[in-house]
């Protein structure tokens, strides 16, 4: 059993969290929202902190998932920040979806320190934090990874050690840049065959099992059929991350023409009031006026 820490309880925090403790860990928590941590340790045991360096005070691994990189420097820093509580020795995991700039950044930080500090943002939406099978993609250092992962198996099915710190964002780009080009040629694939007549449902069936098949396909098809747009990973969040993958593009000088056009077409469904949808909801760009 680990003595550890999570900070942040959103939608994919709070099961992650869960699963730690289910997992044998003695989990401490902390929230902006007081009601939500209480509810947690309600639910699941452990306790609350009031701030982030409460939390992660004698913890041998803390963990993050919060927004984005603003939201994490502000419970990493200062003297209520997470580094503020570490112990020498003990690792900073951090969940949330943000830059390999910050990673970096709060890397280097937390080296001078004596802390360790893993990258690793998660993929596999709500569904896989609650159902615990989340894969996770690290940066950072060996030894460090290797301390880290057993808590990190607790919610996931895949735990991957990709290079350095940063490695686990940039990998995690690559999975959203992959995802957009995905869901948009299923909406397309999608209203063309409801256009020409046929049972979706069925075609969706029988293609699934061929070449066109993806976890997007399998997941979301027969949802997106029904006009069902209310499953998993929000287009606010998504454009957040495909604004992360276009800024490390311009970086590198990698060319995202897809990505970027899938991004105006989600600002589309971001004006049609579905900020709140999931990615899927591409579909009603060309079904609505």
């Amino acid at each position: 059993m680990s003595k550890t820490a999570f900070v942040g309880l959103g939608v994919m925090g709070y099961p992650m969290a869960r699963h730690m403790a289910s997992g044998g860990n003695e989990v401490t928590v902390y929230n902006r929202t007081i009601a939500k941590a209480e509810k947690w340790v309600g639910e699941n045991g452990g306790s609350r902190a009031k701030t982030p360096a409460k939390a992660a005070e004698g913890a041998d691994i803390v963990c993050a998932c919060v927004g984005n990189d603003d939201d994490l420097r502000s419970v990493v820093y200062g003297d209520e920040g997470i580094l503020a509580g570490l112990k020498p020795g003990s690792v900073f995991v951090d969940h949330t979806t943000a830059s390999a700039d910050v990673a970096r950044e709060i890397g280097g930080k937390a080296k001078s320190m004596g802390f360790g500090f893993i990258d690793a943002p998660v993929s596999g939406g709500q569904a896989g934090a609650e159902n615990g099978v989340l894969t996770v993609m690290c940066g950072g250092e060996e030894d460090t990874f290797n301390k880290a992962k057993p808590v990190i198996d607790c919610f996931a099915q895949a735990v991957t050690l990709l290079g350095p710190v940063g490695s686990g964002q940039l990998c995690k780009m690559v999975n959203q840049i992959c995802i957009a080009g995905l869901v948009q040629g299923l909406a397309e694939g999608i209203n063309f065959g409801t256009r020409a007549g046929l049972d979706m449902k069925k075609v969706t069936g029988v293609i699934s099992k061929g070449a066109a098949q993806s976890w997007q396909m399998e997941n979301r098809a027969l949802t997106m059929v029904d006009d069902q747009f209310e499953f998993g990973f929000a287009v606010d969040w998504m454009r957040k991350d495909l604004g992360i993958c276009m800024q490390e593009a311009r970086n590198n000088g990698a060319r995202l023409p897809i990505t970027a056009l899938v991004d105006q077409f989600y600002a589309q469904v971001q004006a049609k009031g579905g900020n709140r949808w999931d990615t899927s909801s591409l579909l009603r760009n060309l079904t609505q006026d």
